[in-house]
């Protein structure tokens, strides 16, 4: 934990005597994180914002503890023009100093003070001016229904955009925040406003209350038109003796959609308190809808910001709209324990904010909409991040960080999903009463300071009353990338009934990775018994092992991951996967899904095929339950879309998802019945979606085809008529439409976004012109990708269309690399990691692979991240290439 140092006066005998300390040579520049012997203890930041202007200038005045002597310091800044500095030391000397950017593309500064100073604290002030940022990051602009706003993202690595500072996390200290800014306009930040004076014609300063210990990049703001719409303060606990002010902060006009959140928001509160036995610790909260945004969400303490689909919901607004609320909510509040109350000491440690976050997100739900099953997202976040951490160049959940890029990158499903999926496990094999005491004690030990994982793995341990076994076990899932395999064996042993077990790394067909791998992994399993079944855990931490199954009926079946708490995958000899095959109404939803899972990754490794695969996942289609009936659509369309060859042999499997899938379409219908439950709305969505799409059934095609078609018919005033379709299925209704009306409805389209600020009905249509299928207009839709009209952050759903087919991804291809430069300067280096997915992603060949490699052979090193997107995104190329050659199409046939 980084502590603050109080400020101290030099007197004239340390200054004297301080000068045998040497100075660092000027040739020190760090290439990773500062150096510790400067650390800043307090911010002023003062800044002059009009949105309608497009750059802004600043004064920033930080105080900074100097512990050796130097003639200089380092800290960040880019792509800001610094008119001036000044040092002043301790005994109130001003020296004259000077701004060098000696990596401008890392934002990396000296600060030369014109001479050697002696450890002491230090005043650094800056006046500069910068531009607007138009990539989303640091202090950017976005524009509403023509009205421009100013809004801040500094994480991870983007404060350095908006000021200079230390803008790494392991730095925490106090912040001032002043805003001078138009009359007419509207100024938030982290923290209560507690002063307003005029500051010359047409301007006001606004003044906000010292915030706690905060990095950068936790620091935020917004200047604009927006509008304020107060909720009811949220009731004093008892971890919180004061109400706290609650306030929904959106663009002009769309204030009033801000009261389902608001309303939702006091009780993930309460829930968060009473777990982590901590009062909310910031003196207000403000939830921002953001015109347009980088991340879906941002945990600035005080200030939370959303992609305004999350926040802005009325009482028709999609279902899928209305749980992301919720969800994405209860995230970003968790992080105001996990993250901001207690913050990562450096960027290896991201997990600690966001795997907390996620899986508290999970604890929350469960506990307040119970309904919206928080416990089988759990399971099917760890699913889908198994399969990015199969690959050989996936990222360890403690990655060392090498550059920008490992920081850039690390927002991803390992960090997210994995963390999350780990932390269950062990908190499963710890019991929840001992974790959530660990918790409570690294809270309260770090509060307002920094943490390691060691921090939280010791309190963790202390709490369980567990040694060194639990706590290797817990790094071995930190510290080791992949996804462990346990291969299991049901064996006779002395009367008694064995499973044998071995462990290994879980690769896919055709990987060149190393499979002897070892983590201690906590492991349940169920098993029959005369009067049902059992579960039996242990810690297996060898490459080898055994366990007896007490009680064990005679023939009886296993499934290794009980409860489907484990974040591993099994394997189990054909026959045994058949006989739990047949036990699948004995088991939970949840573990319905690990059994979905063990199909699938016995596919990937080669050891079923694709008729073994629709034969075991059949009996879950006809689940109650949403997301079990929809869990073997991953490995259908996988075979669907790369497998078949002929059309008969798509003629079989669009034969096997109607059987599975159109009943229950037809059951539900195609239009939202009143008072239904929620998982019926997104269950129709996602049926929609797969019957209309992707195996093209002409009678689900036609039903939306009536939608789409009444969606772009024009309205007196001249625009499209988009609630006549219903809210859940637009999207699907809009894409039918495209696709058999061609030119027309993508004209339409084209025509009618700039005209709609409505994020869900922009996503919608945006969702309809991105499955556009004819060359000319794939083209003339990615061109309009490009278009400011599109905001930066919709681009990505417009550009990953259209590459089902090698025909659609040589066209996509082409498109991309031809207009790479384009991309690169709209999206910027925020999406450098996801660059390579965006240019030549969803590939299946060996040649694809190539391609995408030489083409990025330069240009990867010129983006922060792309390095690392390039190689996952080739690997796995080539890895579905190789299931494909391994795999026998007839077999779809049989």
């Amino acid at each position: 934990m980084r502590r603050l140092v109080r400020p101290f006066v030099l007197t004239a005998l340390a200054a004297c005597c301080g000068a045998a300390l040497a100075a660092p040579a000027t040739d020190d520049q760090p290439h990773g994180r500062l150096p510790g012997w400067a650390q800043p203890e307090s911010y002023q930041l003062d800044f002059k914002v009009d949105p309608r202007q497009q750059d802004f200038s600043g004064t920033t005045v930080i105080k900074v503890k100097l512990t050796q002597a130097s003639d200089h310091l380092w800290l960040h800044g880019r792509e800001l023009k610094v008119g001036k500095v000044a040092v002043t030391d301790a005994a109130g000397k001003k020296h004259a100093a000077k701004y060098v950017e000696v990596a401008p593309q890392e934002g990396v500064v000296r600060i030369d003070f014109g001479g050697t100073l002696q450890p002491q604290e230090l005043t650094l002030a800056f006046d500069y001016t910068a531009p607007l940022n138009q990539q989303l990051q640091g202090l950017y602009k976005v524009s509403h229904e023509g009205q421009p706003y100013a809004m801040t993202q500094m994480e991870p690595i983007s404060a350095r955009f908006a000021f200079p500072g230390f803008d790494e996390p392991g730095f925490k200290t106090p912040f001032d925040i002043r805003l001078t800014i138009p009359d007419d306009e509207v100024g938030v930040a982290n923290t209560k406003q507690v002063k307003e004076e005029t500051a010359g014609k047409g301007w006001k300063k606004l003044t906000f209350s010292t915030t706690k210990p905060l990095p950068t990049y936790l620091v935020a703001f917004g200047v604009g038109p927006w509008d304020v719409v107060k909720g009811l303060d949220i009731l004093p606990s008892q971890y919180r003796s004061e109400k706290l002010e609650l306030r929904g902060i959106a663009a002009k006009g769309e204030g009033h959609r801000m009261q389902h959140v608001l309303g939702e928001t006091p009780s993930i509160i309460h829930t968060l308190e009473d777990y982590y036995g901590f009062g909310y610790p910031w003196d207000k909260l403000d939830l921002l809808a953001a015109p347009d945004f980088s991340a879906g969400a941002m945990e600035n303490p005080g200030l939370v910001t959303f992609r305004d689909w999350l926040l802005l919901i009325d009482p028709d607004s999609s279902a899928n709209y209305v749980r992301g609320s919720f969800n994405v909510t209860a995230h970003e509040l968790a992080h105001q324990w996990t993250g901001d109350t207690v913050t990562l000491a450096w960027w290896d440690d991201l997990w600690l904010n966001e795997a907390f976050a996620t899986w508290m997100q999970q604890k929350v739900t469960q506990k307040v909409h119970p309904e919206y099953r928080a416990d089988l997202d759990r399971v099917r976040g760890a699913q889908g991040a198994m399969n990015g951490d199969s690959l050989v160049t996936t990222r360890k959940i403690r990655q060392p960080i090498t550059g920008n890029g490992d920081i850039e990158t690390a927002f991803d499903g390992i960090t997210y999903q994995k963390g999350a999926a780990v932390l269950g496990m062990f908190e499963g094999y710890v019991g929840e009463p001992t974790f959530q005491q660990g918790m409570r004690t690294y809270i309260q030990d770090h509060k307002f300071g920094n943490a390691t994982a060691d921090d939280l793995i010791d309190a963790i341990a202390k709490a369980a009353d567990k040694g060194d076994d639990f706590k290797q076990a817990f790094k071995s899932f930190l510290n080791q990338p992949g996804v462990p395999y346990v291969q299991t064996e049901l064996s006779q042993e002395g009367g008694k009934t064995v499973l044998k077990l071995s462990q290994s790394r879980y690769l896919p067909y055709g990987s060149k990775g190393d499979t002897k791998q070892v983590w201690g992994v906590p492991m349940c399993v169920r098993y029959g018994t005369a009067s049902g079944s059992k579960v039996s855990c242990e810690l297996f931490n060898q490459a080898t092992g055994s366990m007896v199954l007490e009680g064990a009926s005679k023939g009886t079946w296993v499934l290794p991951n009980a409860n489907a708490t484990g974040y591993y995958r099994f394997a189990m000899a054909k026959n045994d996967l058949g006989s739990l095959g047949k036990q699948i109404g004995k088991l939970d939803d949840a573990e319905q899904l690990a059994y979905a899972d063990a199909v699938n990754a016995s596919f990937k490794h080669g050891d079923l095929d694709a008729g073994d695969v629709l034969a075991a996942l059949k009996p879950l289609t006809s689940s109650k339950t949403r997301e079990v009936a929809i869990a073997p659509l991953s490995s259908f369309n996988w075979i669907y879309r790369n497998l078949a060859q002929t059309d008969a042999q798509r003629a079989k499997l669009a034969a096997w998802a109607k059987a599975a899938y159109l009943p229950r379409m037809t059951q539900l219908g195609y239009h939202r019945k009143a008072n239904e439950a929620d998982s019926d709305s997104l269950l129709r969505n996602t049926l929609a979606d797969e019957l209309a799409l992707v195996v093209k059934l002409p009678e689900v095609r036609a039903e939306l085809l009536k939608q789409g078609d009444a969606a772009l018919k024009r309205k007196a005033d001249g625009r499209l008529d988009l609630a006549a379709a219903d809210p859940d299925l637009i999207g699907s209704a809009l894409a039918v439409a495209v696709q058999e009306r061609g030119k027309p409805a993508v004209d339409a389209l084209i025509a009618e976004l700039p005209q709609t600020s409505d994020p869900a009905l922009r996503n919608a249509m945006l969702d309809g012109l991105a499955e556009a299928n004819d060359p000319a207009l794939t083209q003339q839709v990615r061109n309009f990708a490009l278009d400011k009209k599109v905001k930066v952050g919709e681009m990505g759903m417009l550009l990953r269309g259209g590459r089902d087919t090698r025909t659609e991804r040589d066209a996509a291809w082409q498109w991309a690399t031809t207009n790479y430069d384009k991309i690169v300067e709209r999206t910027g280096s925020f999406s450098g990691g996801r660059l390579p997915d965006l240019v030549g992603g969803g590939g299946c060949s060996q040649d694809e692979a190539d391609r995408l490699q030489a083409f990025f052979k330069d240009r990867a090193k010129q983006v922060s991240g792309a390095e690392r997107g390039l190689a996952q995104t080739s690997e796995a190329t080539v890895l579905c290439s190789a299931l494909v050659e391994k795999q026998n199409p007839a077999v779809i046939l049989r």
